[in-house]
């Protein structure tokens, strides 16, 4: 791998822990709430939470530009507070692929704690625990196997983005060009060799993380996507 590629390799991975630690504190509490509601909005927020999997990242890279534009309410708040745009920047990447990986962390968690049960947290309450204390010294204990599954999936996934990445951010050396848009870049001047060297790298990756949810899984069934 030659120094240029270095660049875009430590920014996705970079991107991809970011990613993968906003929605550990996000997509917790609400896998939680998924897994425990008797909610009429269930099963839409549900559909929603899932639609990354089978929209075209260009469909959602798309909306996710006109969202984070100046010209949007919610981009022109950034600017004016900020003083800097969303779009074609690391921070807009970041707001775009925690949307793009959500389904990664949160369906393998609302699988966990369904699996739980409400059993061992009415056995907590009866002995005098809080709900916040019974979820972190019982069912996020009992749970640690989905978030280990949750965290590797969806670090693994916003390591492979590209067309997200690419609508939302663009190709700035340093602060929106990872490794697959890299890889992009090496196929359009026909560097074969170059090209060949990162993707093999991702897939051997890719191979390795769904290895090692198998893995787990098939010793500790859960459900997982």
């Amino acid at each position: 791998m030659s120094a240029p590629d270095l660049g875009p390799l430590f920014l996705t991975l970079r991107l991809a822990a970011v990613v993968t630690v906003v929605l550990l504190a996000l997509g917790a509490p609400f896998a939680w709430w998924l897994a425990h509601t008797r909610s009429r909005l269930k099963p839409a927020l549900e559909a929603v939470t899932a639609l990354p999997l089978v929209l075209p990242p260009t469909v959602m890279g798309f909306y996710f530009l006109l969202l984070l534009s100046p010209n949007s309410a919610f981009g022109g708040f950034w600017l004016n507070a900020t003083g800097d745009t969303l779009v074609f920047s690391f921070t807009g990447v970041v707001i775009a692929s925690v949307v793009y990986s959500a389904p990664f962390m949160i369906q393998p968690l609302q699988g966990a704690f369904e699996a739980i049960g409400r059993a061992p947290l009415e056995a907590a309450a009866t002995l005098g625990a809080s709900p916040r204390d019974a979820f972190f010294t019982v069912a996020a204990p009992m749970a640690a196997r989905g978030f280990l599954t949750a965290s590797v999936l969806t670090f693994a996934h916003t390591i492979g983005e590209f067309g997200v990445v690419l609508m939302v951010g663009g190709s700035i050396p340093g602060q929106t060009k990872v490794i697959s848009i890299q890889i992009y870049e090496r196929v359009e001047v026909i560097d074969y060799a170059a090209a060949h060297a990162l993707s093999a790298g991702l897939l051997v990756f890719s191979f390795l993380v769904l290895l090692l949810v198998y893995s787990v899984n098939r010793r500790y069934p859960m459900r997982v996507l």
